[in-house]
């Protein structure tokens, strides 16, 4: 039996330029814009597709965002990037992925649902963001006249997934300025290998609420999913990418997905800390039905993996609570120890109840912070995309868009800010 193992090119970007011809040279990712326009074009439901480029520090704030995407490029092995949706669905993570590291794709437009979000590339609003960092290539996708929400979202998400695609092409042939290896063996050689320390098994619950709380897994949305297991890496290759409009703080955007800091760490203390055996992945459902089915089969699955510990986190806040409480309980009571990784909103104050749902065996628990603590963003010299819908976001309010362009809103409406800030927090002395 062989073992899954992926070596991650990463290519460093340290400036995107639009150019003659898309290619990486010393550095920079240059983009042929018209190029780029006519590899995602064509979808009738956009009106228009545009691309900018937007830099670390400068004052820029990009409203409102869909979604963010990692460029990479499958070089070696089965399959190709983002499985199911702009590749065939062959398994996905081994051989070798070049990763456009330092630049993303963020798309952005009319707004789609009332939970999508903001990114300030310098300011107050930057320190919460980790897209602040990138050297991003922006697609702003207008809507045709009449097209419904679920059309407008997969159109966006597709023009995503397409530009992600063609840049990371750009990196094919490029030398890697460092190369990382990552390794799962096949369960009973995984055991055997450190067989004296905790075996650790990562519960990735995956947003599936509906109603444009949606992720996909091998294009497939995964609330038709029964939990089940996969390799880590899998996720290395976009085999797991966002279709969701969830309040932008506490949703996994695929660039979150394709970079997934629980997973990145545990590889990182695989073999000194524990051994980590892999990844059960579990859907949000919103019927009791559907939570009692996913939780039991979830807690059966780290039982018969034979789990010493699991680590669990939460995508999205209020109903998934249940999910999170329900797999806790259950994977406890098989006498298996967790880890909790919360998504809190606690009021402004701090004071309220910070979950829909609790347990005391809820004894060891990474927060992600309080989404509900208020922020305020300074005015920006340059706005991409629709600046007055901060008033209907998730953490805005009426009046949120002051008369001078700043916004007085909740940290919720800054994408990616809880998912940054909560994971690298977990430790093997959370067990």
């Amino acid at each position: 039996m062989k073992a899954l193992r992926l070596e991650l090119g990463n290519i460093f970007i340290k400036d995107v330029q639009f150019g003659a011809e898309t290619k990486v040279e010393n550095g920079v990712l240059y983009v042929n814009k018209q190029e780029l326009l006519n590899e995602v074009g064509g979808d009738e439901h956009l009106a228009s597709i545009d691309v900018d480029i937007v830099h670390p520090g400068d004052e820029v704030r990009i409203i409102p965002v869909k979604d963010v995407i990692e460029p990479r490029v499958k070089v070696e092995g089965k399959g190709g990037v983002f499985p199911g949706f702009i590749s065939n669905v062959e398994q996905v993570g081994s051989g070798r992925t070049h990763v456009l590291k330092g630049s993303a794709v963020v798309t952005t437009g009319k707004i789609v649902g009332f939970q999508e979000g903001i990114v300030d590339m310098s300011g107050e609003g930057a320190k919460y963001t980790p897209f602040s960092k990138t050297h991003n290539v922006v697609m702003i996708c207008e809507p045709a006249e009449g097209v419904r929400q679920h059309e407008h979202e997969e159109a966006v998400r597709m023009v995503g997934f397409k530009t992600a695609a063609y840049l990371g092409k750009a990196g094919a042939n490029v030398e890697p300025d460092e190369v990382k290896s990552y390794e799962t063996k096949p369960l009973l050689q995984q055991v055997n290998e450190y067989p004296d320390l905790p075996k650790v098994i990562y519960v990735y619950m995956l947003q599936t609420q509906g109603l444009l709380h949606d992720t996909y897994v091998y294009g497939v949305d995964a609330k038709k999913i029964i939990p089940t297991f996969i390799y880590p890496t899998e996720a290395f290759d976009g085999a797991i990418v966002s279709g969701n409009c969830v309040s932008a703080c506490d949703k996994n955007p695929s660039y979150v997905h394709m970079n997934h800091p629980i997973i990145t760490d545990l590889y990182e203390k695989h073999g000194k800390d524990y051994n980590f055996l892999g990844v059960v992945i579990t859907n949000e459902n919103v019927y009791l039905a559907d939570k009692e089915r996913s939780s039991n089969m979830t807690a059966k699955l780290v039982e018969f993996l034979g789990a010493d510990a699991v680590i669990i986190s939460e995508e999205g806040f209020g109903n998934p609570d249940a999910d999170l409480v329900m797999n806790c309980n259950k994977i406890t009571d098989k006498g298996i120890k967790t880890v909790l990784l919360t998504d809190e909103y606690a009021g402004r104050d701090g004071a309220s109840q910070s979950l829909a749902d609790s347990t005391p065996k809820a004894d060891a628990i990474v927060t992600g912070g309080n989404a509900n603590e208020i922020i305020v963003l300074p005015a920006m010299k340059k706005i991409i995309g629709h600046p007055e819908v901060v008033d209907m976001l998730s953490g805005g309010y009426d009046g949120s868009l002051r008369e001078d362009g700043s916004i007085e809103a909740e940290i919720q409406v800054i994408t990616g800010a809880t998912s940054e800030v909560g994971f690298h927090n977990l430790t093997a002395k959370s067990f």
